[in-house]
Formats: C-alpha cells, structure tokens, sequence
C-alpha cells in the first residue's frame, strides 16, 4: 500500500476508534461542581460569551484595556478570542489599496492574556483562528501551508505534526482554543470563502487530515475545534457578506458534508464551530444553523452524539448582523443550544439579552447550567483553574524556530501539484545564462500587507537565473501596458508567471481581470511558436487555472506564503520532487488525483 493511503487508512481507524477525552480527575471535577454552584445566573451567562481582542500592544492605562477588563467584571465573560490587529487607513476613492490588517506579537499577546486573567474571578478561556498554524495571527510564530496544500500532500502524518507545533506555541502564549481544523469539503469552484482553507473534496480523505491535525492538536495540551457544521464547502456566497442556502437533500450531508465531522469528533475533538449558513433539507424554517435546534440539538447533540462545547462562528458576520441585532442573535443562538456566542458586535448587551431571556422562562436555566459545566470542564481540563498564566521568558523557546520551520517547508515543498507539462518545461531547461521575464500576477493590488505577492518568487528566481526581470499585472494594469509585455515577452529564453488569486473572507472576488487571463493565453501561443518554455504557478486559489486552459505549463501550491514561492521555485529550478496530487476536481480540466510526478534534475 502506498504511503499516502497507508497513512489515510491509519488514522481513518484512529479517528473511527477514538474515545472521547479523558474524564477530569477528582480535583478538577470537585473544582467545577464548586464553582459552578457559587455562579449567579449573570456570571454563569457570562462565561456563554467571548469577547474580542487584539494581539498588539495595549497599555493597561488605556480605554480598550479598561473596556475588556469592564467585560470581565461587569458582564462576567468567560473567554476572549484573539485576532491579529489592525491599523487605521485612508478611506480613499479610485486607488484604495491600502489593508489594515497586520499580525499581532506574541509577547503582546501573551502579557495581555496573563493581565486579563490576573483580573478575572474565574480563568479565561483564550481562543483563537488558528488554522494554518498561530502564524495565522502571530508575527513569529510558523506558519504553515493552507489546508489544501496538506490535502495534495496526501499525507495526515503531516497533519498531526502540525497540530501539534500549533498546540505548542499557542499555549506558550496562553492561548487554549483553536478555532480549526477546518472540516468543511470543498466542492465548488465558486466557494468564496472556504476554498485553500479545506483540505479537499474527498470527505474520507479530508476526515483523515481533520482528525490528524485534532490529534496533533490536543496532544499539545490544546482544545481543537471543527468547523463549520455541518459543512460550508458548496456554496458561492461569503457568510461574511450575506446568508449562503445549501439546497442539497439530507442523503448528501450524510455522503459529502459530515464524514469529516464525524471522523473529527470520533478522534476526540473538543469543540464544534456552527456555520451561519441555511440548510432546508435539515430545517425547513428559515434562518442560519447558528439560530436552529434541528441542526444544534437535533442533529450535532442527537444523532451524532457530540457532548463538547459549541461555538458560533463571528456573530459580527452580515449573514447575522442583517437579521438580528446583537441580543437578539445572542439570546437565539443560546436558544438553539450553542454553547459560546463568539465575537458579538456588543458582548456586554449580548449577555444582558441572554439573562433577561432565561429571567422570563424563554432559556431553560438548567440548559445555560449545561454549557457553563461544559465550559468550566474545558478549563479544568486544560488545567486553569491550577495555573491560568504563562511564562513570558518561555514565548521565545516556545514559538518558531528551526524544527517547527522545517515540518511548514516540509509540507510546502511536498504540496507543490504540475498539473499540466505540455512542453516539457518542468524542470525548466533555460541554462542559468539565460535571460527569464517574470510575471507577478494579481487579482488585485490591495490588501496584500501581510504577504505581499513575489517578495521571495523574484530573489529565488533571480539566485538561480540572475537574467530575471519582472512586472507586476493586475486588473488596474492599463491596456497599454499588457501590450508593452506581450511584446516584451518574446525577446526572453523563458516565461515564468505567478498566479496570485484568493478567495477571501469578505472580499465576495476570486477570478483575475479578463484582460489580465488573455494576457497570459496570448503568451502561451505566441511562446508555443517560438518554442519558448512558459511555466505558470498558481498561488492560492487553484481553480484559476481552469481560466487559463491553454498555458502549457501549471503547478499548484494552494497557499501564498514565502514558502510557498520558495518551494515553487525550487519545483521550476529541478531541486525538489514534484509529488503532489490534487485533492479536488478543476472541472473541464482535471480530475481529484490528478499530478503528474517529477524527480530532481540530478535523477
């Protein structure tokens, strides 16, 4: 049996007979029944709510630490949830190409949290999204590879060592929840919002890798949570900008959308996220499954037996903020079941709406006792009510560094998918003399703060073949321009492209500019005359490529990253295996498998 699915089945069979998560020991039992039963109904509601912060400097003279310490106070909340951070922008017409959005600092973030908990009665429960490693959100923390990227890898080993180090350096900085793995499969093209962040299409194959990240996960003293239930992969609406309906009937949830649920929570998983999504074949009543007790109680804690915690994705979403304002959505999730209303426009009216509707018989009070149990019993577990703080002298040893960098590169270089060599250009054989025009590709020029595209592709490709120049294209390149490189291109041995395209949360995009898409077909027929080579790596959203079916030469990578360029690089230059296998479908072009395999040019 090949490796791959050597692996696969492996921990398929670990995930089918896993048992739930260790009782807690007398102590930590003793500890929840006591505190549970000193809680007033404001404080055990309180401990239903997550309030939001960001993972940069804040001084504890301040007016946004005197309002989260107010939250913990006055609103009792039982959690917080970490976010990057974000910088003011000018709110500019016709060229906004500015982003806001920056990485938090682990020794900010972790000083933070130690100063919450020292002010709270009960221990906090720290969140966060760290699906790809706390390199999502962290400066400094490793960054791994997109789910996706994992799935073409074929291998859940990968999976569970990354959990792991994410498991490690989180809870170096005090945090203990992961909002990830992402269990969703994605199988439409149009996906705007899942898309890289699932592991695939196969839901035996992507139920593998959740339950290896799960185990790598909670391994490390972390609490894994799948999300979103009970499967956001086949939609094309963004949840942040609208509600998406899944029309499809309750015989395909159980086939496509819950295998990888299920083999997650078979391996253990602590927590649950619920999607802002419709889903008539499970409800027929209208509204999203965060406000539904046929998806909550009915389906995640009955049929499926799921006794953890249950979280609501972002309550600051437009497929909520639109229908309800933050009490009500509050007070009708907690209806439904859920556990923990995460990231509410108005944490402290939130858990008000919440006693007032348990005040007047709306919640039963012994289903708020269940969650706060629930709650207090993650936090026992994860050992807070011994010790809720962090060493800061130990972020440093706990975060980054060569082992951790070297399972990220891993999985990057492994990830790498040619799906198409119709010249034989991959190894690319332009000797080192020769001279390479590079193009860097963008959907669009704004929001790439964090990873701004070809950073590391142009120095890689310019250590290997210094003749290397380079442009950037996107959809504000003017028609003159595109011209100037049409004919620019001919007089270069070889043409390499980077395909920058996301699929965003909140964005509502995912296609390049047509201009730009004929821009590269034009290439492609002019080099197949000259004999030219034509390599193009796609970055990000895979299924791009099937806009582009006449380039001749296309590797995949499902992420953007400094790894992902570097490794791409090192696939074009024959210093890497290309082993990858796509985990999805690229409709027209290419069916799940599909990958065509390439040694080192030494071999």
């Amino acid at each position: 049996m090949p490796r791959a699915m050597a692996a696969v089945a492996l921990f398929t069979l670990l995930s089918l007979n896993a048992v739930a998560q260790a009782p807690l020991d007398r102590a930590a039992q003793q500890w929840v029944d006591a505190t549970l039963k000193k809680l007033t109904l404001e404080q055990r509601v309180g401990q239903m709510i997550f309030a939001p912060l960001d993972s940069t400097y804040l001084s504890s003279d301040s007016d946004k630490y005197d309002a989260l310490v107010k939250l913990i106070r006055e609103s009792h909340i039982g959690g917080v949830i970490a976010f990057g951070g974000s910088e003011p922008v000018p709110q500019v017409m016709l060229n906004p190409t500015y982003s806001p959005i920056i990485l938090g600092q682990p020794m900010e973030l972790a000083s933070l949290l130690n100063r919450l908990q020292s002010v709270s009665a009960l221990p906090l429960l720290a969140s966060s999204d760290f699906e790809w490693g706390a390199g999502m959100r962290i400066a400094g923390a490793t960054k791994f590879p997109r789910a996706m990227a994992f799935g073409a890898t074929g291998d859940p080993q990968l999976a569970y060592e990354a959990g792991k180090i994410t498991g490690v350096e989180s809870r170096g900085m005090g945090v203990h929840v992961d909002f990830g793995p992402v269990a969703d499969v994605n199988n439409n093209p149009r996906n705007p919002v899942i898309n890289i962040r699932s592991f695939g299409e196969d839901p035996v194959r992507a139920g593998a890798m959740v339950a290896g990240w799960v185990k790598g996960v909670q391994e490390a003293g972390m609490l894994a949570t799948l999300k979103h239930f009970p499967g956001h992969g086949d939609t094309d609406v963004d949840s942040h900008l609208g509600l998406p309906l899944i029309p499809h009937p309750r015989a395909r949830f159980d086939a496509v959308e819950l295998p990888p649920f299920k083999a997650g929570i078979a391996g253990g998983a602590a927590g649950v996220m619920v999607a802002h999504i419709e889903l008539p074949a499970i409800d027929p009543d209208r509204g999203p499954a965060t406000f539904s007790q046929k998806v909550i109680g009915g389906l995640l804690r009955g049929e499926m037996g799921f006794n953890g915690l249950i979280y609501t994705d972002s309550m600051k979403m437009a497929a909520i903020v639109r229908m309800a304002s933050a009490g009500d959505a509050a007070v009708r999730a907690a209806t439904a079941g859920v556990d923990v209303i995460l990231d509410s426009p108005d944490s402290a009216a939130a858990a008000q709406a919440i006693v007032a509707a348990v005040t007047a018989g709306q919640i039963p009070r012994a289903q708020v006792e269940r969650s706060v149990r629930r709650i207090l019993e993650a936090k026992a577990r994860l050992g807070l009510h011994r010790v809720r703080t962090v060493n800061l002298e130990s972020v440093s040893l706990s975060l980054g560094g060569r082992k951790h960098d070297a399972v990220a590169r891993s999985v990057s270089d492994r990830a790498v998918t040619l799906i198409k060599d119709a010249r034989n250009s991959v190894p690319l054989p332009t000797p080192r003399s020769g001279s390479v025009l590079y193009l860097s590709v963008l959907d669009y020029p704004s929001g790439w703060r964090i990873a701004a595209p070809s950073r590391t592709m142009i120095p890689e490709l310019r250590s290997r073949w210094p003749a290397t120049e380079s442009f950037e294209v996107s959809d504000r390149t003017t028609p003159a321009e595109l011209d100037m490189i049409r004919a620019l291109a001919a007089k270069y041995d070889a043409v390499v492209a980077g395909v920058f395209v996301r699929a965003s949360s909140g964005s509502g995009r995912l296609d390049l500019d047509p201009q730009v898409a004929q821009l590269l077909q034009d290439i492609a027929r002019v080099s197949e005359r000259r004999s030219q080579p034509f390599v193009t790596v796609f970055f990000g959203n895979p299924y791009t490529a099937m806009g582009v079916p006449e380039t001749p030469a296309m590797l995949l990578t499902y992420d953007f990253s400094d790894a992902a360029e570097r490794a791409a690089v090192r696939a074009i230059a024959g210093e890497i295996p290309i082993t990858g296998k796509l985990p999805i479908t690229l409709p027209g072009l290419f069916p799940i498998g599909h990958g065509l395999l390439r040694g080192t040019a030494s071999q």
